[in-house]
Parts: C-alpha cells; structure tokens; sequence
C-alpha cells in the first residue's frame, strides 16, 4: 500500500488512463476526482458490516447500444472536423 500527501489540484496517475485528483477537502473528509474508462468499474466503501449488502451499493451503467456509440463517433468526428476547419481559417 502506497500512502501519498497531496495539495489540492495534485493527482495519481495509475497506468495510462486512470487519474486521480484530490480536489480538497476538510476534517475526516477528502474529495476525489476519478478519471477513468467507462468499462472500469469503480466502487466506494460504506460502513455496511454485512459483505452480502455491500455488494449492493455500486450500480453499473447501462450498455450503449452499437448505433448509439457510432452516432457518438459520428458527432465527435464532425465537431474534431468543423474544429480543425476553424483553426485552420
């Protein structure tokens, strides 16, 4: 286990797309920020004794259908385009 200081803004990167920002914080309580793929399920703990409920608390998103993820290529695609014709201009 790693144990880490970090001043508000700071962050951890871990492999080559996770990131986490400590985004301040005061007492007993921190705020982090996770920055990472969607298909990387991410579960916080609660205080919840029994294992079988604990489970529980994390709840995955729904799939995206393959036509709604090639109409969101699509959107982003025609944004990078319309971008890159406005820099170029």
């Amino acid at each position: 286990m790693l144990k880490l200081s970090l001043k508000e803004g700071q962050y951890v990167n871990i492999g080559d797309d996770i990131r986490i920002v400590f985004a301040g914080g005061t007492g007993k309580h921190c705020r982090l920020l996770i920055d990472a793929p969607k298909e990387l399920n991410i579960a916080r703990s609660n205080n919840e004794p029994d294992p079988a409920k604990r489970k529980d608390t994390y709840y995955p998103d729904l799939e995206i259908s393959n036509e709604a993820q090639k109409e969101i290529q699509r959107i982003i695609w025609k944004e990078k385009a319309r971008q890159k014709k406005t820099q170029s201009n």
